[in-house]
């Protein structure tokens, strides 16, 4: 992967936190879905896109190791660091870390599994689809959903409609 891959920037809300103010453990696996519904966007230009392909995508594992709590009000950057790829399934790993600064948050490896969209069974990943989300996941990027400034970059990811998702130059 490049030096700056896809990423989402994500603030945690006041929901999301315990009363101690720290993020709480499930809600990690909401933003890495967000991340991923981004990787599938930038690779087909929209979720419903990847459909009308008859393709789809299950989540069939999900693991996170913690190495600092977010709290109320940061700013997360999740960016895949490696997607590897199965005969039907892709693995990405993710870095999740306080934006700016880099503090690593936690890690995660994401695994999905491409499934055909009518029949709903697994089906091999196509090769253009591999592709497709490699150059996506590589080509980098980043999506601004934190309510702050925007990021300089030169445009909207395809697909997006946050006011404030930009795309870096490449």
């Amino acid at each position: 992967m490049r030096a700056n891959p896809l990423r989402v920037l994500l603030r945690v809300r006041y929901g999301e936190c315990d009363a101690q103010g720290i993020m709480f453990n499930a809600r990690y696996a909401d933003h890495l879905d967000i991340l991923m519904s981004e990787l599938v966007r930038a690779a087909f230009g929209s979720y419903r896109a990847m459909l009308e392909e008859e393709l789809d995508t299950h989540v069939v594992r999900c693991l996170i190791e913690w190495t600092a709590p977010a709290r109320f009000d940061d700013v997360l950057a999740l960016s895949i660091v490696r997607l590897a790829f199965g005969t039907t399934s892709f693995t990405a790993e993710v870095a999740m870390c306080r934006h700016p600064g880099g503090e690593p948050i936690a890690r995660a490896e994401h695994v999905n599994v491409m499934v055909h969209a009518v029949r709903k069974g697994k089906t091999p990943i196509p090769a253009s689809v591999r592709k497709r989300l490699a150059t996506a996941a590589a080509r980098g990027g980043t999506i601004d959903f934190s309510g702050g400034p925007g990021v300089a970059g030169a445009g909207r990811l395809p697909g997006t409609h946050s006011t404030t998702a930009t795309r870096e130059k490449p």
